[in-house]
């Protein structure tokens, strides 16, 4: 996530010279904003631990690597500076290991999030905001690897809170480029061949950067 990190503080660094000259951007009831960006999906270090008794096995450390794609956003302005966003992405594909072990699987997963947001409107080209929302995550083209090659794999969709923190850098009245964070619960039961290995907490931290433009 190093690359990641780089450009995010590439891209505010870009914002605040942009932001210098640029009108603020204000948002009001009835406004939709478009979102297009490229955010990283970074789970927790560590996923927990699996019960492994159904395959002979003891505890099973388990993780689950990051992915970056591009994302998209809308968000519809139900109040001053009070917005319902809606979050989309291209499939994110993470491998899922198991300390001692390596690579035991691969998936593919979609982390739709609906968010209540406010922004702290101000006189500056710099609008904070924070959300809280529902976030739904589906697994897909789940396989198994290695160790565990030639069993059946699955990872059972999950519900959760998300909440979302951010900035945006006006460059124009109705352009701002955003660096933001957020953080979701991922709570997914794995199973393998039908049987029962107990609940991987992913919990990532979601972040990246983003063009919003208000129409």
């Amino acid at each position: 996530m190093r690359k990641t990190s780089a450009l995010l503080l590439s891209a505010m660094a870009a914002a605040v010279s942009l932001a210098a000259a640029a009108p603020a951007m204000a948002q009001s009831k009835g406004d939709w904003t478009l979102g297009v960006g490229v955010h990283a999906v970074d789970p927790k270090s560590d996923a927990g631990d699996l019960n492994g008794a159904a395959l002979g096995l003891g505890k099973l450390p388990t993780k689950v690597d990051s992915d970056v794609k591009p994302t998209i956003t809308f968000e519809y302005f139900v109040a001053d500076n009070v917005g319902i966003e809606v979050l989309g992405a291209l499939p994110f594909k993470h491998d899922v290991s198991i300390d001692g072990v390596g690579k035991v699987g691969e998936t593919k997963q979609l982390p739709p999030v609906v968010s209540l947001q406010y922004h702290f409107a101000n006189s500056s080209k710099v609008t904070p905001f924070v959300g809280l929302g529902v976030n739904y995550t589906k697994f897909f083209s789940t396989d198994s690897k290695g160790a565990l090659a030639g069993t059946k794999l699955k990872l059972e969709d999950s519900w959760g809170l998300a909440a979302h923190a951010g900035l945006d850098f006006a460059v124009s009245d109705k352009g701002a480029l955003r660096v933001d964070m957020r953080w979701a619960d991922i709570d997914t039961k794995v199973k393998v061949n039908g049987n029962k290995l107990g609940t991987a907490k992913i919990d990532p931290l979601v972040y990246g950067v983003a063009y919003v433009f208000k129409f």
